[in-house]
C-alpha cells in the first residue's frame, strides 16, 4: 500500500468522481449510437453511452490503483483527459479539469525511487571478512 500522497488522493477522489458521472450519465443517455452525438445533462454535462462507458471505466480502474500505483494512474488519465479536452470530445472543460489535476498530482508525488547518498556505491558493505582475511 502506498503512503497518502497527491496522487493516491487524486486515484480516489477521480476514481469516485468519474465512476458517479458516468453512472449518472447512462440516466440521461444510455444510447451506443453515434459517438459524436451527445445529450445535455444537468446543464452543464454532455453525455452520451460511450462517454458514460469510458468514465466508469477510467473512474473504476482510479479506485482500483488508488494504493498500488496511483502515480502512473495520474500522469496516464492526466494525459489523455487533457488530450480529449484539447480535441474536444465531450465536456471540454471537465476534462480539462480532470486532466491538469492529474498532472498537477503527478508532479506533487515524489517517485518510489530511493536517492543514495553521495559517496555511497550501490554494493553493500559485505558484513564478515573473508577467511582469507581473518588470518
Amino acid at each position: 500500500m502506498e503512503a497518502a500522497s497527491p496522487a493516491r488522493l487524486y486515484a480516489s477522489v477521480a476514481g469516485a468522481l468519474l465512476v458517479s458521472l458516468g453512472i449518472l450519465g447512462f440516466f440521461y443517455d444510455a444510447s451506443f449510437g453515434e459517438v459524436d452525438r451527445y445529450e445535455e445533462a444537468l446543464g452543464a454535462l454532455q453525455v452520451n453511452g460511450w462517454l458514460n462507458l469510458f468514465y466508469v471505466a477510467t473512474g473504476a480502474l482510479g479506485l482500483l490503483v488508488a494504493s498500488a500505483s496511483s502515480r502512473g494512474y495520474s500522469l496516464a488519465i492526466g494525459l489523455l483527459y487533457t488530450v480529449l479536452a484539447i480535441t474536444g470530445w465531450g465536456t471540454g472543460w471537465l476534462h480539462l479539469v480532470v486532466g491538469l489535476l492529474g498532472l498537477a498530482a503527478w508532479a506533487g508525488t515524489p517517485s518510489g525511487k530511493r536517492k543514495r547518498p553521495a559517496g555511497k556505491s550501490r554494493r553493500s558493505e559485505p558484513r564478515a571478512k573473508r577467511a582469507r582475511q581473518r588470518a
